[in-house]
């Protein structure tokens, strides 16, 4: 988040939920890794139920650590937070490949994972908004209504993201492509977590 979102954020005084809704829409629809994560939870689910369930534990988890990190001032570096989540559509690319059975023998539980980073997601977030020392008065109404408008702008996307996978599901590329997309996105969480790494060690400037 940046420029004049950044600045308006900034100087925000009291409650402002409705400019706080948009902006938690508009880092979500244009929040690519949140996104590529998803993707992963949804390619080889087919029920809506199974969406929706996958899909509600993310957000309660990412919504969790956005509001407690930027409330109670928990702190890490944020690309830190923005290489685990790059590790996070790695890990799950590379369980839709069947890679930990495949090499190690074990299935780790895709719920509590989809949960677990979820958390991470939500920090990951959260320290964007402390990077903008929000002020205090009025805080509490500003996240809540900033983590709606996240979940809002996730209906959107996923949406989106849903209607483009049932068409190319319907087609008969998606069985013998399926494996290379997924390892596409494995390698693509993977360039992301060693960006944020070397920016980390470099002293590249937080995103």
């Amino acid at each position: 988040m940046g420029g004049s979102d950044a600045a308006f954020v900034a100087a925000t005084r009291g409650p402002d939920p409705f400019p706080f809704l948009y902006l938690g829409a508009k880092h979500m629809v244009t929040g690519y890794d949140h996104l590529l994560f998803l993707v992963g939870v949804i390619f080889f689910l087919f029920r809506l139920r199974q969406i929706a369930l996958y899909v509600s534990l993310f957000s309660l988890g990412h919504s969790i650590t956005l509001l407690a990190g930027v409330f109670f001032g928990l702190h890490i570096d944020s690309r830190l937070v923005d290489a685990v989540i790059g590790l996070s559509v790695a890990y799950k690319a590379f369980d839709n490949l069947a890679g930990f059975q495949s090499l190690f023998g074990v299935q780790p539980n895709a719920k509590a994972a989809v949960f677990g980073f979820g958390l991470i997601h939500g920090f990951g977030l959260a320290t964007k908004l402390q990077a903008l020392k929000l002020n205090r008065e009025g805080l509490l109404t500003n996240l809540v209504s900033f983590n709606v408008g996240v979940e809002l702008g996730q209906i959107i996307a996923l949406s989106l993201i849903l209607v483009a996978m049932t068409v190319w599901r319907r087609t008969r590329t998606f069985e013998p492509m399926a494996a290379g997309a997924n390892v596409l996105l494995m390698l693509a969480g993977f360039v992301l977590c060693g960006q944020q790494i070397g920016d980390f060690i470099f002293g590249g400037p937080a995103s």
